[in-house]
């Protein structure tokens, strides 16, 4: 069994955002990793962009990342020589990618600006450079931007439009059957 806390995180006056934490539910409150983590957080991230267009991306370890989706043959373009994005894969090739890269952090971006703008190479290639840092000042832009931490059990959602109360009812909607609780920590 599994426990999703979810709640809104203070990160300064100018900053909204959503921590969450899947950990074991056991005296330890290990970070949840493996395939069945993978799955849960796949659920999650879909579940957060909904309609949205959305990106994943990868800003170290490319070449490792960059090799996976060749492999695979999952579409991906490289946005910097530091940095790949990945257009919205499947449920499937996501579950996949999660399990593979679970190691590393990486980000997501999703709103109705990924499809408008496509390449948004200025924030590429500040993520190159400064890492999750480069979505504090453009998060305003999108639906959301995540920063997935998921080796350590954690993704933070940065959005002006979803409350901790709209992702604890978006994730309760689509985690039914796979042994999580979904909750407010007190």
């Amino acid at each position: 069994m599994y426990l999703l806390d979810i709640e809104a995180l203070d990160l300064g006056d100018d900053v909204r955002a959503v921590g969450l934490d899947l950990v074991e539910e056991d005296e330890n409150r290990e970070p949840a990793r493996g395939p069945e983590a993978a799955r849960i957080w796949t659920r999650v991230l879909l579940a957060m962009a909904g309609q949205e267009s959305w990106v994943l991306d990868f800003y170290s370890h490319v070449e490792r990342v960059r090799d996976f989706c060749d492999c695979h043959k999952i579409p991906h373009r490289h946005a910097t020589p530091r940095s790949i994005v990945i257009p919205a894969p499947e449920a499937p090739i996501l579950e996949s990618l999660i399990a593979r890269f679970e190691a590393e952090t990486f980000g997501v971006r999703a709103g109705s600006v990924v499809e408008a703008q496509g390449a948004d190479l200025d924030m590429e290639g500040n993520l190159a450079r400064r890492g999750a840092d480069a979505y504090q000042p453009i998060f305003r832009n999108y639906f959301f931007c995540a920063i997935c931490a998921f080796e350590d059990g954690s993704l933070v959602l940065l959005s002006q439009k979803l409350s901790a109360s709209e992702v604890i009812r978006r994730a309760r909607a689509v985690l039914d059957g796979l042994n999580v609780k979904v909750y407010l920590p007190a």
